[in-house]
């Protein structure tokens, strides 16, 4: 005789209800996160390729952040250095000015102003670092005090920078060498300091001797100038190249995360069509499960 039971069904049912359940559970917790999975392990297939985005998004990340501090670091160079140009133009002016009007009223202490000035740019520093010190942390890169002290000490005295320069890997396989010593772009301009200091002190009117002193130091400043302005060049040159990479990284990174973004973060509004869906599938489960828990043979008996 066959068996009729409703609890069969019921189980059925039951088992029904505990899957849309689970369904909506993981819907609404995308929802929550904006994630398609809660793990690596989730996303199948594309698992292997996320990983490898991943890592290759973190390194990006640092090299733009190295690419990023040495385009400020060259940028307090371009500074520092097109000060140093901008002060000593002015006085080349002065001078010319003096020589051919004889006229020389404040034309030492504006000497004696651009060699500071010049001096305090020569021993710039970042972080209590010096900027233009090469390798040479431990003290200043340019040690002359006074525009009256370079008269007696040579330019191998005075800059006790060396020839390393910083470099820094700011893509894949590319390492830039951007450091600028402080003897690369001021020695040129200490010969000329060093030859006003030579002429002495200068009072309202030039001497025959002094104008052809200054006449000398006018071609020495040219010559600085000169030099000053090649380094300056080399270093926007590099700084351009910088920026330039720094772009093509946030690009590239724009691109990483968009591939991650299409495998990771779920489509909210696809989501929510999924929610409004699941929880009608469990209501109506919840109802068709109630109707066959009423069930009972004895009513039909």
């Amino acid at each position: 005789m066959t068996r009729v039971a409703t609890i069969p069904l019921q189980r059925t049912m039951a088992s029904a209800i505990s899957t849309a359940q689970e369904k909506l559970a993981i819907t609404q917790k995308q929802l929550s996160t904006g994630k398609k999975a809660t793990d690596f392990a989730s996303l199948g297939t594309e698992a292997v390729r996320n990983l490898s985005a991943h890592t290759l998004l973190e390194q990006q990340k640092a090299q733009s952040n190295v690419a990023k501090r040495v385009g400020t670091t060259m940028s307090l160079y371009q500074g520092h250095i097109e000060g140093v140009q901008t002060t000593n133009t002015d006085l080349r002016k002065q001078i010319l000015s003096a020589i051919g009007t004889g006229q020389s009223a404040g034309l030492q202490q504006a000497m004696e102003n651009g060699f500071s000035q010049m001096r305090s740019s020569l021993n710039a520093a970042e972080g209590g670092v010096p900027l233009f010190g090469g390798s040479q942390t431990d003290s200043a890169p340019f040690s002359v005090a006074t525009l009256a002290d370079a008269a007696t000490v040579p330019a191998d005295q005075a800059f006790h920078d060396d020839n390393v320069l910083a470099s820094a890997r700011v893509a894949d396989g590319l390492d830039v060498q951007y450091g600028v010593n402080a003897s690369s772009f001021g020695s040129g301009l200490y010969e000329a300091y060093r030859a006003m200091a030579q002429i002495g002190p200068i009072g309202d009117k030039l001497t025959d001797a002094q104008m052809t002193a200054l006449q000398g130091v006018v071609s020495k400043m040219d010559a600085g100038l000169k030099q000053l302005g090649t380094v300056n060049a080399d270093n926007g040159r590099k700084q351009s190249q910088v920026e330039d990479l720094t772009k093509r990284g946030e690009e590239r990174s724009l691109l990483l995360q968009q591939v991650i973004q299409d495998n990771e973060d779920a489509d909210l509004g696809q989501v929510a069509i999924d929610l409004s869906q699941q929880k009608t599938v469990l209501e109506a489960s919840y109802s068709v499960f109630s109707q066959l828990s009423s069930l009972s043979l004895v009513k039909y008996l």
